[in-house]
């Protein structure tokens, strides 16, 4: 038997360290070559490493949440090998671990199995260094059959009136007495008719009153009464951790400041009907495509907002290229897929590469590039837009832009002969939250302004 060390390979450039966001083995597995071992991720994508042996996990480099060193060990592995080394580099990565990008949320946090005895250390068994042994969260026992589970503890069950006359507090069953009504009234508020004190050697309705004004109320819930749930410990790790890093880099470092206008979009929303309409095989449109035409048309005149901010070299790069971030809520947090060049890409493209990227979102199978390299985003929450949202910026870009929900109200316009009418209109608020070291407000509210117009005139979104 030998042992076989697995070390954590180079993942990615500049990449010094991956976190543990899920392992898919615990001690005492058998696991075999090219089974997978575990998910590491990175600030790009998650990726899933697979043993390169055969052979029974005997040591793995720590917990979920955990980062390990690129070149550190990861798992040691007992062999049927009968001269290999103690310590072996990693093998190259396989295509598939290279292109997989899925995001994975910790399993069963908090389960802790018992220590695996009768084995020593890698360097007792070739001199060589390993890591310490640790062992992970498990869902459950059944994958290490060494390790038993204990049983949770049953409760008691409560008392039924219908089983009889409760006792009371530290009398026989037969001296509980109470009215049928005081027992039924007992029975709908969940009380045990022993646990009431009363003077006389009847419980009444005011002994109920004083049990629930005065008493313990434990087990007391009123009728359809919601009940406290337990604390849930939630670990913050995998994407949940790096939303949280970024948001807090965000707003450590930028001084954001916010603008909101309100925009007539009637006109839009009957053109974005008439072309779904019309649209044959062709995807459906939303706000979204012909919002990020009106921003291709606009940024031209406002070459700051579509940019980067290196602030520890103190360089603003402005990018001629419009590189959007749209973010996109999925089971595992906010991700922002980019859409590469999108001033080049007319309405039903746009609409293409949204769905795309969304579902790849979704299911957690977004390319590493495809994740970065944004130079503005806009974020929306669709239906549940509200009146008004002052989104965080995506460091180091220096703009975002929030469309908020779609409202019907009634509006004045002119009637054509000098007097007014009050029509229906759909009006939207749009928020954009800038950087103020490199963007002011006036040049904020201009380039709101600019949208504005191709907004509310939707046939200059078609005009070259």
């Amino acid at each position: 038997m030998a042992r076989f060390t697995f070390k954590l390979p180079d993942i990615g450039e500049g990449i010094s360290e991956a976190e543990i966001v899920a392992w898919h083995v615990a001690i005492g597995d058998r696991v075999e070559e090219d089974s997978p071992i575990a998910d590491m991720m990175t600030d790009k994508a998650t990726v899933e490493m697979e043993s390169p042996v055969t052979g029974v996990v005997v040591e793995l480099a720590g917990e979920v949440g955990d980062q390990v060193s690129i070149g550190a060990a990861l798992v040691v592995i007992e062999t049927d090998a009968v001269d290999a080394a103690d310590e072996v580099v990693a093998a190259p990565l396989t295509s598939a671990q290279a292109e997989t990008a899925e995001q994975y949320e910790a399993e069963n946090p908090g389960v802790e199995l018992l220590p695996e005895t009768g084995r020593g250390t890698a360097g007792e068994a070739g001199g060589g260094g390993g890591v310490p042994q640790t062992t992970p969260p498990v869902a459950d026992t059944a994958s290490v059959g060494m390790f038993p589970q204990t049983a949770p503890p049953v409760e008691a069950p409560l008392h039924h009136p219908a089983d009889g006359p409760p006792p009371r507090a530290g009398e026989d069953k037969a001296h509980a007495l109470a009215s049928p009504a005081v027992r039924a009234r007992a029975r709908d508020l969940g009380i045990d008719l022993a646990s009431v004190k009363s003077d006389s050697d009847r419980v009444r309705h005011a002994d109920l009153d004083a049990y629930l004004r005065y008493g313990s109320g434990e087990g007391y819930h009123p009728p359809h009464a919601s009940r406290a749930r337990e604390d849930q410990p939630i670990k913050v790790i995998g994407m949940r951790r790096r939303i949280a890093e970024n948001m807090a880099a965000s707003k450590r470092a930028i001084p954001h400041f916010t603008y909101v206008d309100e925009i007539d979009v009637t006109a839009l929303e009957a053109m974005r009907a008439d072309l779904n309409a019309n649209r044959g095989g062709r995807p459906k449109l939303t706000m979204l495509p012909l919002m990020i035409v009106a921003i291709s048309k606009t940024i031209p005149d406002f070459p700051m907002l579509n940019a980067r901010y290196d602030d520890e070299a103190g360089v603003v790069t402005r990018h001629g290229a419009i590189h959007l971030g749209m973010a996109a809520q999925t089971d595992a947090g906010l991700t922002v897929p980019v859409i590469r060049d999108a001033q080049d890409r007319n309405v039903w493209q746009l609409a293409t590469e949204i769905t795309r990227l969304a579902e790849a979102a979704r299911a957690g199978k977004l390319a590493p590039n495809e994740m970065g390299g944004g130079t503005i985003t806009v974020t929306s929450l669709g239906p549940l837009g509200g009146i008004a949202t002052t989104p965080v910026i995506n460091r180091p870009e220096v703009a975002i832009i929030g469309p908020n929900k779609i409202v019907e109200r009634p509006v004045f316009r002119s009637d054509g002969r000098g007097g007014d009418e009050v029509v229906r209109a759909k009006l939207m608020n749009l928020s954009i939250s800038c950087d103020h070291r490199v963007v002011d407000g006036w040049d904020a509210a201009s380039f709101v302004q600019g949208l504005k117009k191709y907004l509310e005139t939707p046939v200059l979104l078609f005009a070259d």
